[in-house]
Parts: C-alpha cells; structure tokens; sequence
C-alpha cells in the first residue's frame, strides 16, 4: 500500500470560507469601479458558483441574468479588466485581516511541515489571490512551504475537470495514491475523483453544505480545533474533534485499502 507523502489544498472554501464576504464583495466593487449596476447578492453567488473560475462567472452571469448587456468590441479584455479590479479589491480585504483561514488550517499544515509531508496549492483561483491570501494570513515565508501553487488559468480547463491536480501529480511526480486532496465543493470532488485521487476530505462550508461529494473519504464541517470540534456527516471524524496527521494517514490508508 502506497502512503501518505503529500497533502494538496484547494483554496476558496477550502483554506479559508472566502466566497460570501470576499470575493462576492470584491466583484460587486469591481462593478461599481466600472459603473455598472450590477449586484450580486449572496444567494445569486451561491447559484454562480456553479461555474469555476471568476471570468467564466462572469460570462454565464450576462448570459443567464443580463443577456440584454451590450458587450464591448473587445469582450475579453473587457472581462478581463473587470477581474483584475476584482482581484485587486480582494487582496485589499485580506490585507485588512477580514479573511481568516478556517480552524484548524493553520495547525495542520504546521504538522504536516514538521513531519516532512510534502504541500501543494491545487485551487482555480488567481496566483495573486493565493499569494495574498497566504501572506496576510500565515506570511509571506509561507509561499515558499508549497512545493507547487498549481492556480488560475495554469491549465485550460478548469474544475471539475481533473486538469489542474493532473498538472500538479506530474509537477510533483506523485502516484495520486500517495496524495490525499482537501475541497470543498462538488466541482472540487469531481476534479480530484476524475484525476485518479482516492483520498478525499471534504470540509463544506455555507454555499457547499448540500453537495453531492461522492467519491470523498469523509465529509466534514470544517477541521476542528481545541475548544471548536467538527463533525462528520460521511466518514468517521476524528476522535479528539480535530484532524491531525494520525487521523488523515487512517483515513488515506482506509481509502486506498478499500479501492485495492
């Protein structure tokens, strides 16, 4: 049996419950900025985050909600400037601290760097976003602990498509059984399930909670920490209430055993 040699990390929803009141806000800033009257409300976020990767929310939203908008002649760069102030603003919220990782984060990935496992950073997000949101909350050393940062448009396409933790097995030169992956999402589980990665752990969040994640190992609420425990709603969960290294090689031998 293969064991457990590296931990990869999706990042919105995943690290840190960024979607309602970060990167939401941040678009509709972005859309003010440009002068336009568009607002996305919180349960219009949640039905847009069907669709993986900002741009490419942005073209089904005006498909779906304004198909009445007169693109520009340049609809791409038009969509892309729109992003790039988005992002802007988001890196603003994370450097006033309003984005925190979600419990527990910290503490496991201190862990897995103490016991030599091997990080990587596995998200459709922005390289910039990730780098903003490692620095404001772990610091800027922190980059330099992932051994890949596999974001953004590094691939062409994009979750639920497994392309960009197929990118990051080859970068890594890993068997996807000596791997366990860490989402959030349906899109996230269908990504890693297609790309071959047996052992899952989903921690879902309020936009996630009710979606179809089989294929995962466990689903959980979150990570847990001392004094704030998660729980289970598929696979066990960790005795003490907190994920710690000795829970996750159970949990990845249990998974690779059962698919043998």
């Amino acid at each position: 049996m293969l064991e457990l040699q590296a931990l990869l990390f999706d990042v919105d929803g995943t690290l840190a419950d960024t979607e309602r009141d970060g990167h939401r806000v941040a678009f509709n800033a972005a859309f003010a900025d440009a002068g336009l009257d568009w607002e996305w409300s919180p349960a219009l976020y949640g039905e847009l985050l069907a669709v993986t990767g900002g741009k490419e929310r942005i073209r089904h939203f005006l498909a779906t909600h304004r198909p009445d908008f007169t693109m520009p002649a340049d609809a791409d760069g038009f969509i892309a400037a729109l992003h790039a102030a988005k992002t802007r603003h988001y890196t603003e919220l994370l450097a006033e601290g309003r984005i925190p990782l979600r419990p527990g984060v910290e503490n496991l990935i201190t862990a897995a760097r103490q016991e030599g496992l091997r990080l990587a950073i596995v998200t459709t997000t922005t390289p910039e976003n990730v780098t903003a949101l490692l620095t404001h909350t772990l610091g800027a050393r922190s980059i330099d602990w992932f051994e890949v940062i596999a974001a953004g448009d590094i691939v062409p396409a994009k979750k639920p498509a497994p392309d960009i933790y197929t990118y990051t097995l080859d970068a890594m030169e890993l068997n996807p059984d000596q791997c366990m992956a860490f989402e959030d999402s349906a899109n996230g589980v269908r990504s890693v399930v297609d790309a071959g990665i047996r052992s899952l752990l989903v921690t879902t969040n309020g936009y996630t909670v009710g979606d179809d994640m089989s294929g995962a190992t466990a689903v959980l609420d979150q990570l847990g920490e001392t004094g704030n425990p998660c729980s289970a709603s598929v696979g066990p969960a960790p005795a003490n209430g907190v994920v710690d290294l000795s829970y996750l090689r159970r949990l990845h031998a249990e998974a690779i055993g059962a698919a043998a």
